[in-house]
């Protein structure tokens, strides 16, 4: 197995962090400022978002795991800088827990105002925050083939990333409620199975000759091939509150691609599920993180999360030494034990019974 080449799973991360007024708590529109000011010193690896309240950013294209950790804490530590000398905080957490959507400004930018114009109140009330891990891939046509079997795994991963418990100041009873939000979009969710990159591309084509979209960016899928570079891009994720966590949920997402190469190679393939039987679990995992049971669709029967996450590491254990992430992937046995990030926060509000004391551990989390 050794032979196998996997040096073309490179690691790619984008988080979006919150901007945050400190003397409310509330989230406030920067007016790009931290933006600017942060172009400055790390060039294109920040980006304006399509609400005034959100950051961007995004890593160089790293060679393993490592390297994503260094570039992560970086981006974190640079942006937490940048904002606080212009007197504002920043935060990762899937959603604010007590701001509302109406009080936001949207970018003034011509593919926002398009999207605002599309989509109404479904884009002004999209005010969320997620992870976005890219892997590369050696070609579209083992991109597709990756993406396919990955899908089944989504739910277990999103599970450990439940981040977003709170909406508007209410407790909504899901670990992760911006997926809830997201699914106003059209184009969301888990995508069908593809027989081939043609078939994906015929697809995205017929879509941008009916007008439906522009481009294939406007497919909002919690994983997709991406459109414009050879890699398989994981969207499902809320942004976790801590950089470990992050680099946690990159190096399992490698590591499933790895996997999933390494059994193709040795003509084994992981079986292919439809999308509504993954649903089901997408559904379990937004609802009770990692505290609920999920299906085993193979022994069709529910299995306790937990027990699943162990044997997803299980699975993948043959490879994450040949990709050097083996540290990055330990931490998922500290999220099991802490709790994810909705957990944390929950239990910070039902010890304090106020928003004020949990948006101040967002904040502080961030760059724990």
């Amino acid at each position: 197995m050794s032979h196998l080449n996997y040096s073309n799973f490179t690691l790619g991360v984008e988080e979006e962090y919150m901007v945050i007024d400190p003397a409310t708590r509330e989230l406030k529109s920067h007016e790009q400022k931290i933006v600017h000011e942060g172009q400055k010193v790390i060039k294109d690896k920040v980006k304006a978002e399509m609400h005034q309240a959100v950051v961007e950013v995004g890593t160089d294209i790293c060679n393993d795991v490592e390297e994503a950790h260094k570039d992560v804490s970086a981006l974190r530590k640079t942006i937490s800088e940048i904002a606080g000398n212009l007197g504002f905080w920043v935060g990762a957490s899937g959603t604010h827990p007590f701001s509302h959507w109406e009080r936001q400004l949207i970018t003034d930018h011509v593919r926002y105002s398009e999207i605002v114009n599309e989509l109404q109140e479904a884009a002004r009330s999209n005010l969320i925050f997620g992870l976005h891990v890219h892997v590369g891939m050696e070609n579209r046509k083992m991109a597709i083939h990756i993406a396919n079997s990955a899908r089944y795994f989504l739910p277990h991963v999103y599970a450990l990333s439940t981040n977003s418990p709170f909406w508007e100041g209410r407790i909504t009873g899901y670990k992760s409620f911006r997926t809830k939000v997201f699914d106003k979009f059209p184009r969301t969710g888990i995508p069908d199975y593809f027989e081939s990159i043609e078939a994906y591309e015929n697809y995205v084509n017929l879509l941008i000759k009916t007008n439906c979209i522009d481009n294939a960016k406007k497919i909002w899928w919690d994983l997709r091939v991406h459109p414009f570079f050879n890699t398989v891009e994981f969207r499902i994720c809320d942004v976790p509150l801590t950089v470990d966590e992050t680099i946690a949920i990159a190096g399992l997402f490698q590591a499933i691609c790895a996997k999933l190469y390494t059994l193709r190679s040795t003509n084994l393939n992981f079986i292919n599920y439809h999308r509504a039987l993954i649903n089901e679990n997408k559904w379990r995992a937004g609802r009770y993180g990692i505290d609920g049971s999920l299906i085993d669709f193979g022994k069709e029967e529910e299995v306790n999360t937990r027990v699943l996450i162990y044997e997803l590491l299980e699975f993948v254990d043959d490879v994450v030494d040949h990709l050097g992430c083996r540290q990055a992937i330990n931490y998922v046995h500290k999220m099991l034990e802490n709790g994810t990030g909705a957990d944390r926060q929950l239990k910070i509000y039902e010890e304090k019974k106020d928003f004020i004391p949990v948006v101040d551990y967002i904040h502080d989390q961030f760059l724990a």
